[in-house]
């Protein structure tokens, strides 16, 4: 038993990879699952979708690897957060579609929790603010709106969980209700500073604490597959959120240190440690990996929309076929033009955390065309980045002290778009040698576990850079752009 079976439950795919006991990747799997939006600004996702794309691709894998159960150690669980589904404890079947992180239907019932004075406390309690975003207005929305859940929910009948709880309950058919520290912290119900899920918010939310599963440690025993599943009983040994996964694999094991992962958002989130710093620029307070029982925390910054952008490119404006299209357009984009994207396409995120608004395009000439929406839509992440890394130096003296972007996720393959991040930040931008940072984190939770990895300082010294860009872009283009940037926002805010 030399390999380690990674889940990366992501939003628009599901993946599974193996890795040897050197960390090397050996095999990958993935398949793509539908997306559904029921109406403006909803985002849902068929929950047997994502049950049966991660046990495809984990036997796919495995096959592509020449390899069987036997060979494999445990199992680590890397997941999309706060995507919030609830379902029977007798049966295992959800009451409804997975409400994904993205989706913006409790706007309103945020908006009114705020006006109402509440945001201070639970922004004090669990590190985040009162945003769509988070799981526990759409679990509150869950028990409120599908016909019977709230009286069963009462009886104990009911379970909730993000994504990962919803894996471990089926691979363990139903013995284990349980997640890790850094998924139940994007909640919106998990008390960071005490480590306990909190009475006071889930009253005020009016949900069951019946309904909330064990919290553990991130590298923990989280229970045992069922045999029939892949042919032996696997351990699940590693468990954390997909942001938090991408820290550790990132080796941002030091107070100070930063990355930024480039999925469908971005997420940069930045190591302070032991403390949990109270953002005044609106970031968020959040756990970046627990272990032992001991919470290291971060800052982290989100943006909804950063390669969605370029699945809009293709699947909405169809001015490109596939995603690596865009840098050869953004190459040919007149200079002269300056377009502004604000992909706002389910509100915007950090800072701002507007969830009304919707994306917009300033900018635009009679001369404008897919070249240049192509670089819009490239350059509106580096924008964006600078947003976050802007305000997390306010809020925290030792963010950047190394001035140093750690970046991973497929966007980050894109060297124009790395270059353009590296200029707009005024700062180097370092591309490790291994982009699957997510699965990896996962891998080496359930690999160090298990005993087969080695510690935190012996897989820090296994970080290995692939490509460093520089800040080529002079400071008065730099800080005109961003004004620009910064113009377009304003413009586009709703409030």
């Amino acid at each position: 038993m030399t390999h380690i079976l990674a889940i990366d439950q992501g939003t628009t795919s599901s993946r599974a990879i193996v890795f040897d006991g050197q960390m090397k990747i050996v095999a990958v799997a993935q398949e793509e699952f539908t997306q559904h939006f029921p109406a403006s600004g909803w985002v849902e996702h068929e929950p047997e979708d994502i049950w049966t794309t991660v046990v495809d691709t984990c036997r796919e894998a495995l096959d592509k690897a020449g390899l069987t159960a036997l060979d494999v150690t445990a199992i680590g669980i890397t997941n999309q957060r706060e995507t919030t589904l609830l379902w029977d404890r007798a049966t295992g079947q959800p009451l409804h579609r997975a409400i994904v992180w993205q989706d913006r239907r409790t706007a309103d019932r945020c908006a009114s929790l705020r006006e109402a004075g509440h945001e201070a406390m639970v922004q004090d309690k669990t590190g985040l603010l009162l945003d769509p975003y988070f799981s526990g207005t759409k679990l509150a929305w869950l028990l409120d709106n599908v016909e019977g859940a709230r009286d069963r929910a009462e009886r104990g009948e009911l379970a909730f969980g993000t994504v990962d709880s919803f894996l471990i309950w089926r691979l363990t058919g139903g013995a284990a209700h349980v997640t890790d520290a850094t998924n139940a912290a994007r909640t919106l119900l998990y008390n960071i500073r005490e480590g306990a899920w909190d009475a006071e918010i889930c009253g005020l939310l009016n949900i069951p604490l019946s309904l909330l599963p064990e919290v553990r440690d991130c590298a923990d025993a989280f229970g045992q597959t069922e045999p029939g599943l892949f042919g032996k009983s696997l351990p699940i040994l590693g468990v954390a959120g997909d942001q938090q996964a991408a820290t550790i694999g990132q080796a941002c094991f030091a107070p100070g240190m930063m990355k930024s992962t480039y999925g469908t958002g971005c997420f940069a989130l930045l190591n302070t440690g032991e403390t949990l710093v109270q953002s005044q620029n609106r970031m968020l307070g959040t756990i970046a990996y627990q272990f032992d029982g001991k919470p290291t925390y971060a800052l982290e910054g989100s943006i909804f929309i950063a390669g969605a952008v370029v699945q809009w490119l293709r699947d909405g404006l169809r001015i490109i076929g596939s995603a690596p299209e865009t840098q050869g357009l953004a190459e040919a984009a007149d200079p002269g033009q300056e377009l502004y994207l604000v992909p706002a396409f389910t509100g915007l995120g950090a800072p701002y955390w507007d969830a009304e608004c919707r994306g917009a395009v300033h900018g635009l000439t009679r001369n404008s065309g897919p070249a240049e929406f192509a670089r819009a839509a490239l350059e509106s992440v580096g924008f964006q980045t600078r947003d976050l890394w802007e305000a997390m130096r306010a809020d925290w003296q030792g963010a950047g002290d190394d001035n140093i972007l750690r970046v991973d996720g497929g966007m980050s393959a894109s060297d124009w778009t790395m270059q353009f991040l590296a200029d707009i930040l005024g700062a180097p931008v370092h591309r490790p040698e291994v982009l699957e940072t997510t699965a990896l984190g996962a891998a080496w939770l359930a690999g160090m576990k298990a005993g087969l990895y080695p510690d935190r300082e012996g897989f820090a010294e296994t970080w290995a850079l692939e490509r460093a860009f520089l800040p080529e872009m002079d400071a008065e283009t730099r800080e005109r752009r961003y004004s620009g940037w910064k113009d377009a926002v304003a413009r586009t805010l709703s409030r």
